[in-house]
C-alpha cells in the first residue's frame, strides 16, 4: 500500500511546518487529491490514522479534497474540465490534450496549536 509511504512523507512535511512555527500540536491537515493521482482517498485516510500515531499530528483530523482533471488542447489552446477516462477537449473534440491538473497531491492547509 503506497498510501502509507505517502502519509509518512506528508507527516514529515507537517512536522517541519510545526517546528518552523513553534507549534506543539496539529489540529487538522487538508490535502487535495487529483483524480488521476493514483491515490485512493479511503486508503489514504486509513493509512493516515495509523501513520499519525506518536506524532504531533496524533489528534489531527485529515480533510480530503478532490481536484478535478483539467486539460489544455494543443489544437484550439482552450482548457476543459474532463472525466477520468475521457481526456478529450470539450471545445473541439481533439485528443491532443495535455493534463494541466488532476494528477497532483497537494498539502493545502495545516492548522496548528501553539
Amino acid at each position: 500500500m503506497h498510501e502509507m509511504s505517502i502519509c509518512q512523507a506528508l507527516l514529515n512535511q507537517v512536522q517541519k511546518i510545526t517546528h518552523e512555527n513553534e507549534a506543539r500540536q496539529v489540529e487538522s491537515i487538508t490535502v487535495k487529491i487529483g483524480l488521476l493521482s493514483g491515490i485512493e482517498p479511503e486508503l489514504l485516510a486509513n493509512a493516515f490514522s495509523i501513520a499519525k500515531l506518536g506524532t504531533v499530528a496524533e489528534s489531527a483530523i485529515l480533510h480530503l479534497e478532490t481536484a478535478p482533471i483539467k486539460v489544455r488542447c494543443s489544437d484550439c489552446q482552450k482548457e476543459s474540465e474532463v472525466s477520468v477516462n475521457k481526456l478529450l477537449c470539450l471545445h473541439c473534440g481533439s485528443w491532443h490534450t495535455q493534463v494541466m491538473s488532476g494528477d497532483e497531491l497537494l498539502l493545502m492547509r495545516v492548522e496548528l496549536l501553539r
